[in-house]
């Protein structure tokens, strides 16, 4: 299996300039390829009715160690369920990573992105590969470019990392890559929490077939002046977000306009995926979100994203499909939509919708 994942060519994405560096040059406004036209809805103001929204937050203690039974424990399975179904982002507290741990983890990130600009090239991406500082899904030199500086890199499974990338990440960093299992044994209790409150038993293969993946992955973003970055979903099944600084920016679209997700101390925004949204048969939704930034202030966080096992095929649960008589989504290997995520340019929930049939193909699907 793993000599399969080895094989696996994730596509590349065109290399761009530094924004640090470009944001360093005496600039009065932002060049024209990072301006975008925003022509939605606007972010929500105190003078809207629904300005006190805000997304749900849930305590990882109270749900994993309570016992099951109870009335407190159901209630907390309750909100996850209801945030994941209408919201598909959440904030979770007492999740069990200490505080310590976040902070130097914190204070690593924040040095990485100083780098002199000499070391950070030895970490550049490559002409075929999307690892590494630059941006991604950047296909066409006309493309509009987000105004920031990005670093992914795969983390695990252990035989897919690029060991010129992991051997030039300076030491602690590092060792503070390999720490990520807390973060993964997060994202495995609550994928397991799953097939709990979608109510089916066969359901639960399918969804831990996101849990065996291991297939995580670190993108670590540093965000500067006053424009914003393109919507988007994510493709896999969670993805688990760490707001270093108090900087406001991640703002998630809910019932046609943009709330704004307000960083809490040392607690993890966790949203739904493309994948996790096929395999509940739309039961959970893949909710657009996109970052805005101030002109005086960077952002910085560190998003693991949590995908399903590249050998697995993805597609609806089959006793959702049964229960909900239809299908609303294809079946495909999960390597070919992986790869087909990374080859189109990304906005919108373009790659959620590829993967939607049309209602004329509904009926043929029902199991």
């Amino acid at each position: 299996m793993e000599n399969q994942n080895e094989a696996i060519n994730f596509g590349r994405s065109l290399i761009v300039p530094s924004v640090q560096e470009l944001a360093k040059q005496s600039i009065t406004k932002i060049p024209p390829r990072y301006v975008r036209q925003d022509h939605q809805k606007p972010l929500l103001t105190s003078s809207d009715h629904t300005s006190t929204l805000s997304v749900p937050v849930i305590d990882l203690h109270t749900l994993f160690a309570t016992a099951s039974g109870s009335s407190t424990y159901s209630s907390e399975l309750n909100k996850l369920h209801t945030a994941a179904k209408e919201w598909g982002f959440f904030q979770v507290i007492n999740h069990g990573i200490s505080e310590s741990l976040l902070e130097d983890f914190k204070r690593e990130v924040f040095s990485f992105f100083k780098l002199p600009i000499e070391e950070k090239q030895k970490l550049w991406q490559e002409e075929d590969s999307q690892e590494g500082f630059g941006q991604l899904f950047v296909v066409s030199d006309e493309q509009k470019l987000d105004w920031c500086d990005l670093f992914y890199i795969f983390t695990l499974p252990h035989n897919l990392r690029k060991s010129r990338l992991f051997q030039n990440l300076p030491p602690i960093l590092r060792l503070n890559v390999w720490k990520q299992k807390a973060a993964s044994e997060k994202a495995d209790k609550m994928t397991k929490s799953s097939p709990t409150i979608l109510q089916t038993k066969k359901s639960h293969k399918l969804l831990l077939s996101i849990q065996n993946g291991k297939n995580g992955q670190r993108e670590v973003g540093s965000l500067h002046c006053g424009n914003e970055k393109a919507s988007k979903s994510h493709l896999g099944g969670l993805t688990i977000l760490y707001q270093l600084n108090e900087t406001e920016g991640l703002q998630v679209r809910k019932n046609g306009n943009w709330v704004s997700v307000k960083p809490l101390p040392n607690a993890l925004v966790v949203n739904i995926g493309d994948a996790m949204e096929i395999i509940s048969n739309g039961v959970y939704k893949s909710i657009e979100h996109r970052v805005t930034v101030q002109s005086n202030k960077e952002r910085l966080s560190v998003a693991t994203f949590y995908v399903p096992n590249m050998t697995k095929e993805l597609g609806p649960a089959h006793s959702l499909v049964a229960q909900h008589k239809v299908a609303n989504f294809q079946r495909v290997p999960f390597v070919e939509y992986y790869k087909g995520f990374f080859a189109r340019k990304l906005e919108g929930k373009s790659n959620l919708e590829f993967m939607r049939l049309e209602v004329e193909e509904l009926k043929e699907k029902v199991v």
